[in-house]
Order: structure tokens, then C-alpha cells, then sequence
């Protein structure tokens, strides 16, 4: 499992510092997800903070673009935890970019992907299942 992740990890920081025109030595690639003991891919997020913040770097910009929303792993352990860590190692501004979470855009691309990908794998018995549950959702108050 680890070498995908590995792989993807490192593909999609390398595209994203492209289309942000950053240089090499302006992003890490890193990995806060481990249970335990249990060695996992590295370099750590928590020890890559706190290395920027001893080497005096000022400001981190953080994105956990491995998930399509935050969730308690990313608040937690990066927003929380790895800020804290980057300042208290000397660091002077921490700032976690969200992920694209419930936005309208986001959501439709989503949707759209899963479609694109599904290729006839609803039933139509499914299909009206769902238009039924959504339509509950709207009538409860649920947006879009």
C-alpha cells in the first residue's frame, strides 16, 4: 500500500507546485498518516515542520490535498497539532489551506467523476432511491 501512496503523494505536490510556479526549494512533500509505533512513510509531517521552523523559515502554507475533505486527521493532526509544532519550533505563521470540502463546484465535479467512472453500474431502481432521498434532504432544509 505504501508505494501508490508514496507515488500519488509525490505526483500530485509536484503538479500542484507547477501550476503554483513554485521552485523546488519552495514546497516539501510529506506524510502524517501512522497508527502507533508502526514506521510509516517519511518524512513526517510533525518532523518537517518543526525542521522549517528551526531553519527559521517564517510562514508554511499547508494543503493536505490526499483528501477531498477535511476530516478530524487532517484538523488535528495538521491544522492543530503541525502548527503548533512549526511555532513552537520558531516558526512565525502557519496557515492550513482547506480542502475543497461541500463547495457547489467541488461537489459536481465529484459527482461528475463518479458518473464518468460508474459507466451503467446504477440500476434504475437505484437511481430513483437516491432522487427520493435527495428530494427528503431538500424538503428537510438540505441546500442544493
Amino acid at each position: 500500500m505504501a508505494q501508490p501512496v508514496r507515488s500519488e503523494s509525490q505526483k500530485t505536490g509536484r503538479l500542484l507546485a507547477e501550476a503554483l510556479k513554485l521552485n523546488q526549494d519552495q514546497y516539501r512533500i510529506s506524510f502524517q498518516s501512522r497508527f502507533g509505533r508502526a514506521e510509516w512513510l517519511k518524512p513526517y509531517t510533525t518532523a518537517t515542520l518543526e525542521e522549517l521552523g528551526k531553519q527559521g523559515v517564517n510562514r508554511v502554507d499547508v494543503i493536505c490535498p490526499g483528501f477531498v475533505g477535511d476530516c478530524l486527521e487532517t484538523l488535528e493532526e495538521i491544522a492543530l497539532e503541525g502548527k503548533a509544532s512549526f511555532l513552537g519550533a520558531g516558526g512565525r505563521e502557519f496557515r492550513y489551506i482547506p480542502c475543497l470540502n461541500e463547495r457547489d463546484d467541488w461537489i459536481r465535479a465529484l459527482s461528475d467523476i463518479v458518473s464518468a467512472n460508474l459507466q451503467g453500474w446504477i440500476a434504475t431502481e437505484e437511481k430513483e432511491a437516491c432522487a427520493t432521498s435527495r428530494n427528503r434532504a431538500m424538503a428537510m432544509g438540505a441546500e442544493n
